[in-house]
């Protein structure tokens, strides 16, 4: 899978991530310090969105110190579903229920063992089909807001 991996800040907590999914065989993206730029976070949240949003990867995993920042202006680019997950149940449930497609972390409060607790999580849920109607009702909320000017 191709997956956008985007940070703030480059860290222990990136470093990991970034080689575990090589690991498991992933092809990554980087964005912001990952990739060796300075770039402010909600521009590097943008960036990550815009490579989900316009399916140049599959998903995205994105960092900020809190997560809440960069949660947000992820979700500002429309079809972006991202969720700030603090443990692996709310991974499994940001998919099952969400149809998420971008995983956020906090740097300040994600353990490695947590993260990758999270990671599995994530990349093993998928959305539950009795969700899809909410989902959409979801997609068109987003559409009513998106097309306004």
């Amino acid at each position: 899978m191709k997956i956008a991996i985007a940070s703030d800040e480059k860290c222990h907590l990136t470093d990991l991530v970034i080689e575990h999914l090589q690991n498991l065989g992933h092809e990554l993206m980087l964005f912001g310090p990952l990739a060796g730029e300075i770039v402010p976070w909600p521009l590097v949240a943008q960036q990550l969105a815009e490579a989900v949003a316009g399916q140049t990867v599959e998903e995205g995993v994105l960092f900020c110190w809190t997560g809440t920042g960069a949660s947000i202006a992820a979700n500002k680019v429309p079809g972006i579903r991202a969720a700030l997950v603090r443990d692996a149940e709310t991974a499994k449930g940001a998919r099952w229920w969400n149809d998420a497609n971008v995983l956020v972390m906090s740097l300040r409060a994600t353990s490695p063992a947590i993260a990758k607790e999270i990671l599995t999580a994530w990349f093993t849920a998928r959305v539950r089909p009795e969700e899809l109607p909410c989902i959409q009702l979801v997609t068109a909320i987003e559409k009513k807001y998106s097309t306004q000017t």
